[in-house]
């Protein structure tokens, strides 16, 4: 029976987090079926499976996070799939309370009347259970169990009577619940469940913890929670996007010497351009924004300043020219912040380069950046204008040698032939590696972007 390990799917990642199973046991799969969500220090994965067949058992839980190489699944041969619920009767007659004869076997699962929550039990239970209803399915690292299903028995007869083996409960909850749990600290198995049909709700799980804490004020909570119990702090794993983020800035930060330089323009014909261009057939489907034309002076510039675009190899003791652009632009997203990248954007009209930032962005906000989109990038801008801000010192993505902060674009008064006259204006500062980019390097590429931005005819001259 082979089993789905989790794969490495990118960029040397050791580790994800199991948001949502795509399948459940019994079901039937084909090769490259979706089966489960996965969470990396970078993105949302979907991960297809490798195998045909039916799936026998879920390894683990909605909300772990667990290593490379860690079975997920286990898939059997089609014909192993289970039709409908196998009913076998484990009652003792002597603990059963019903009358003699009476035996639930072989009774359609709508002819009984109401049924308790699902919980699993070794199969070896022993005497004293009750008739179940089973599925087979498998606990990682155990003994094989099956999922049983108890009836609503005589009021006589202890629905407990067929314990379950330690570690085989599994309570029944939401992935939401399951997350708060962990990130609790609280035991599922050992929540008091007050949902349907024996769920497990978010308010249990709270009241659990709660309980555990012996009523501290400091308890964890989620952002989403309800600041109704006098909590005066919330606390917020660091996990996923943010700690990957977290971790390069310092690497940055502490590893590259960096340089910024700032320089405020006049954009009012690069935004007499970006209405012009709305207009273009070739454009209309897509969104056009001063970033478009930046990008694009970006890359112009580049052609004479080439540092820019380049890499400090401190291993090899070597500086890195790349003869290929693959720019990424910054994109805060409620997961945190990534950095996709349009791949050999050099090579792209300005209609196709407006098409791959509209679906770079499109796909970041949904949280669906997968990492390959990530990987590789030569050169970043960050867009801080959309959130009114004139601009920053910005940190260089790791594996990069310069960034550029694009502020917002306001209007300000400026100077033009002597006369105070209003102006779309806005700041853009560049930070860059100064190992190998010289102050007359990182200043000769800003202002060549700058002219370009302040006059986009200027490109005709690059």
């Amino acid at each position: 029976m082979p089993e789905y390990k989790l794969p490495d799917v990118g960029e040397g990642l050791t580790e994800a987090e199991i948001v949502g199973w795509k399948v459940k046991v019994g079901d039937v799969i084909a090769v490259n079926d979706v089966v489960v969500e996965i969470e990396t220090a970078k993105s949302l994965v979907e991960l297809p499976s490798p195998y045909a067949g039916t799936v026998t058992a879920l390894l683990v839980a909605e909300g772990e996070t667990v290593e490379v190489g860690t079975s997920l699944l286990a898939v059997g041969e089609p014909a192993s799939a289970v039709a409908a619920p196998m009913e076998i009767d484990l009652s003792n007659p002597a603990a059963s309370g019903g009358g003699e004869g009476e035996s639930l076997v072989g009774r359609n699962k709508a002819d009984r009347g109401p049924t308790r929550r699902a919980r699993r039990v070794a199969t070896g239970a022993g005497a004293g259970a009750a008739n179940v209803q089973t599925q087979a399915a498998f606990e990682p690292g155990a003994a094989p169990v099956v999922e049983v299903e108890i009836e609503d028995l005589d009021p006589a007869v202890p629905a407990t009577s067929a314990a379950p083996l330690p570690g085989a409960v599994r309570a029944l909850a939401k992935p939401p619940v399951r997350k708060l749990a962990k990130d609790l600290g609280v035991d599922l198995a050992a929540c008091a469940a007050s949902g349907p049909h024996g769920t497990v709700t978010r308010a249990d799980v709270e009241a659990a913890a709660g309980a555990t804490s012996s009523g501290e004020s400091n308890r964890l909570l989620r952002p989403d929670d309800v600041r109704g119990d006098g909590a005066r702090e919330t606390r917020e794993p660091i996990k996923g996007v943010r700690k990957m983020m977290g971790a390069a800035m310092v690497q940055s930060a502490f590893t590259i010497p960096h340089v910024t330089e700032w320089v405020t323009i006049d954009v009012t014909r690069t935004m007499e351009l970006v209405e012009r261009l709305r207009s273009q057939r070739d454009l209309r489907e897509v969104k056009v924004s001063p970033l478009l034309v930046l990008a694009k002076a970006v890359m112009l510039a580049m052609r004479r300043t080439p540092e820019i675009n380049s890499l400090w190899d401190d291993a090899a003791g070597e500086v890195v020219f790349k003869h290929y652009v693959n720019l990424g632009i910054a994109a805060a997203t409620p997961r945190g912040l990534v950095v996709p990248n349009v791949k050999d954007a050099q090579d792209l009209a300005l209609p196709d380069l407006a098409r791959a930032l509209n679906e770079l962005a499109a796909t970041a906000r949904e949280g669906r950046t997968q990492p390959a989109e990530m990987s590789g990038g030569t050169f970043t801008i960050t867009n801080v204008g959309p959130f009114g801000v004139d601009g920053g010192t910005p940190l260089i993505n790791p594996g990069e040698s310069a960034i550029l902060c694009f502020g917002a674009v306001k209007k300000q008064p400026w100077v033009v032939d002597d006369e105070i006259v209003v102006r779309q204006v806005c700041t853009l500062a560049l930070s860059f590696d100064h190992r190998h980019i010289d102050g007359e390097k990182g200043s000769r590429f800003l202002s060549d972007v700058a002219a370009i931005m302040t006059d986009p005819a200027s490109a005709l001259l690059f």
